[in-house]
C-alpha cells in the first residue's frame, strides 16, 4: 500500500503500522483486510492539518476499526461498555469528551469519537484546556464516522450534529446539548469543557457503578 502522494518517509511509517496491526490482529482478520483498512484510514485522514502526525492517526483509526468490526462480528469480545461521542467535526466536544471519559474511565469503558463533518485539526481551546487539566489530547484527532464504530458501541452520545449523525437501530442514544466551541477563546470555552467534564463523569457513574472519577 503506497499511495503515490506521500512522501518515502511518511509511507515507510504508515507501514511499520500496517506490520503492527498484521501482529496484533492476526488470526482474527486477513492480510488483506487490515491493509484495506489502513488504506481507507489514509485516504480518510489524508486532510488532516498536521501531516506529520499521519501515520500514528492512520494506525489509530484503524485500529479502532478493526475492534470495532471484530466486537459486531462477535471474533472480539467486549468486556466493558463501549461509549460514542459524535459531533459535527470532531474537534471540539466529543474529542473533550472521550479524553475525558478515557482519563476517568481507567479502562472500565472503551471510548470513541467521530464527527459528522471531521474537521482538519482539534479546537485549540480545547486542546489548552485539557493541557491545564493535565490530560494528553494528543491521541485525539478528527475521524469520520463508520459503520463498524456505530454498530460496535452500547451508548452513542451526539452533541449538536442534529440529523447529520444517523440513528443505528437498536442503540442507545444521548443528546447532550452543548454550544460548539468553535471559534470561541479559551475562557469562553472552559465552561463548555467543564459541563462536558460533569456528564462525563454520570455517565461513567451510570454504566460503571462502582466507578470513581478522579
Amino acid at each position: 500500500m503506497k499511495p503515490e502522494y506521500l512522501d518515502p518517509a511518511t509511507r515507510r511509517r504508515i507501514q511499520h503500522e500496517l506490520d503492527q496491526l498484521r501482529a496484533e490482529f492476526d488470526g482474527t482478520f486477513s492480510a488483506e483486510t487490515i491493509e484495506r483498512y489502513i488504506a481507507e484510514s489514509v485516504d480518510d485522514l489524508s486532510g488532516a492539518r498536521v501531516q506529520r502526525y499521519l501515520p500514528l492517526f492512520v494506525g489509530r483509526f484503524a485500529r479502532d476499526r478493526l475492534r470495532a468490526l471484530g466486537q459486531v462480528q462477535g471474533v472480539i469480545m467486549k468486556d466493558v461498555p463501549v461509549v460514542l461521542f459524535l459531533c459535527i467535526h470532531n474537534s471540539g466536544r466529543s474529542a473533550a469528551a472521550r479524553v475525558l471519559l478515557d482519563h476517568y474511565g481507567q479502562g472500565r469503558v472503551e471510548v470513541r469519537s467521530a464527527g459528522s463533518e471531521p474537521g482538519d485539526q482539534l479546537n485549540p481551546s480545547v486542546v489548552a484546556i485539557l493541557n491545564e487539566r493535565g490530560l494528553d489530547a494528543t491521541k485525539e484527532f478528527p475521524k469520520p464516522l463508520t459503520d463498524e464504530i456505530a454498530r460496535a458501541a452500547d451508548v452513542i452520545v451526539t452533541m449538536g450534529c442534529g440529523d447529520a449523525c444517523p440513528v443505528y437501530p437498536g442503540k442507545r442514544y444521548l443528546d447532550w446539548e452543548l454550544p460548539d466551541p468553535a471559534g470561541k477563546t479559551v475562557e469562553e470555552v472552559r465552561p463548555i469543557v467543564d459541563d462536558i467534564d460533569r456528564r462525563v463523569r454520570g455517565l461513567l457513574s451510570e454504566l460503571v457503578p462502582d466507578a470513581v472519577a478522579n
